[in-house]
């Protein structure tokens, strides 16, 4: 596993992060700490949790892990914004829930610390300066030590740097937004930002819950029992069949299972090694049921794709700009 530095910070994490959304959910807790030891012995040092996750739970597993290993080799990430109870204070991105929060989470993953504090989503009832003046205030006081944001547009995240600059406070060094061969929406504004920003991208569902994984085909009339496409479909899911059943998905699905045999690895493999090596990218996020879901993410270490086969993928996922503002801009460019 090789080591990336997060954005413009001196931190390093290894190429895979470790998603434990799945941890006290569909992964017992035994199963869990399995996984947590083979990622540590493939060399992985970066774990991503949030507070919601199995409401709790999941923090509760990796802090009962976390607290038999060497706490300074392990990065260790969790998140804050969405409803912890019923209270009318248990959500957002207030100071008051952000403070209630990293204490309680502080508790759960059983550390003094936090490496990687990132708020879940915005949060349209709280000014931007409460929100990054609390954060601010965690970093100094040494309970969090490099802070986050996830599902942001790309102006959110620019206004909170610009206040935390005006400020001297901490700003936003990582973005964990989708990011994958079926969803590159980020490319259109976000990375733009990253890049100017310094901030790293840590890739949520790279996979896109199962879909680039070969497992579903064109023309198929019923989905397997065993992943989590059906159960998404069946709630509605971001991920479900009716949003990607659409020739761009079967050709770039098509099109990637054909680069994998011809490369005899898994198609998985294959998305996870094109996600990984995008520009800014520090890491994506695995989110891992099985041990056996581990070894093969794994195999997307080590090797790299051809300029042949990365200019096809990136030819048949690319995402037109809508016309207004993005392709109005862009053809501007052409017009200096």
């Amino acid at each position: 596993m090789e080591y990336r530095y997060m954005g413009k910070t001196g931190l390093k994490v290894s190429e895979l992060c470790l998603g434990a959304m799945t941890f006290g959910r569909e992964t017992t807790p035994d199963d869990s700490h399995a996984i947590m030891d083979r990622f540590v012995d493939a060399g992985g040092n970066f774990i991503d949790t949030a507070d919601v996750y199995s409401r709790g739970v999941s923090e509760e597993i990796v802090g009962d892990w976390l607290s038999k290993q060497s706490r300074e080799d392990m990065v260790i990430a969790t998140k804050v914004r969405f409803p912890m109870g019923d209270g009318v204070n248990e959500v957002g991105l207030s100071r008051k829930h952000i403070l209630d929060g990293v204490e309680k989470s502080l508790k759960r993953l059983k550390t003094d610390y936090i490496d990687l504090y990132q708020v879940h989503c915005y949060d349209y009832g709280t000014p931007l300066e409460e929100t990054m003046q609390t954060l601010n205030t965690l970093v100094e006081q040494g309970k969090v030590r490099y802070i986050g944001v996830s599902n942001f547009k790309g102006y959110q995240i620019q206004k909170a740097n610009d206040i935390a600059k005006a400020h001297g406070w901490e700003p936003f060094t990582c973005l964990q937004p989708l990011y994958n061969l079926l969803d590159r929406f980020i490319e259109w504004e976000l990375t733009e930002v990253c890049e100017y920003e310094g901030i790293g991208i840590i890739p949520w569902s790279p996979l896109r819950g199962g879909w680039l994984t070969g497992k579903y085909r064109r023309g198929m009339n019923e989905l397997p029992d065993d992943g989590r496409l059906k159960k998404a479909t069946a709630e509605g899911w971001s991920e479900s069949w009716e949003f990607y059943d659409n020739d761009r998905t079967w050709t770039i699905i098509e099109t990637m299972i054909g680069i994998a045999e011809e490369l005899g690895k898994e198609p998985a493999q294959l998305a996870l090694n094109w996600v990984k090596d995008r520009p800014l990218v520090t890491s994506p996020i695995i989110g891992i049921r099985t041990m056996g879901q581990l070894e093969s993410n794994l195999g997307s270490l080590g090797w790299k794709l051809s300029d042949e086969h990365l200019n096809t993928l990136n030819s048949i996922s690319e995402m037109a700009l809508p016309y207004y503002p993005y392709g109005f801009v862009e053809g501007a460019r052409e017009r200096r």
